[in-house]
């Protein structure tokens, strides 16, 4: 087998079992977003974010909060301190993982650092039960 040949086998092989592996992993990118964005660009449902909490949509960059019921708020997800994404939202606030900083799920203000900037708010609208960008 000459060397272009053998390259080019070796090639398909490794690009077949690339294939394979992200195919397996769920990296084909035919993936289902569930409640993430749904179809008309609805990011989520009014019922996906429970009321003193809220659900951080990673594919959009954002976290959306219900601080209060029927009070909907949207945060870039991506914490000012060191650009880490959060990670959800506990006890009132949205926790950074990385250097645990802590916002106020109301208005994004920083509630314990390392971070010194607040959450850049997102607008949304809330129309029926559909959650999009406003």
């Amino acid at each position: 087998m000459s060397g272009v040949a053998r390259r080019t086998v070796v090639s398909a092989a490794g690009a077949a079992g690339l294939a394979a592996a992200l195919a397996a992993c769920g990296g084909g990118g035919t993936e289902d977003k569930g409640t993430e964005e749904q179809a008309g660009g609805t990011l989520a449902r009014t019922g996906d974010i429970p009321v003193g909490g809220g659900k951080v949509i990673a594919g959009q960059g954002l976290v959306i909060t219900q601080p209060k019921a029927g009070e909907f708020k949207a945060f870039s997800s991506k914490c000012t301190h060191a650009g880490c994404a959060v990670s959800g939202v506990k006890d009132g606030a949205i926790v950074c993982p990385c250097h645990q900083s802590h916002f106020d799920m109301s208005d994004g203000s920083v509630k314990s650092g390392p971070a010194t900037s607040p959450l850049p708010p997102t607008p949304i609208q809330v129309v029926g039960d559909e959650i999009s960008f406003g």
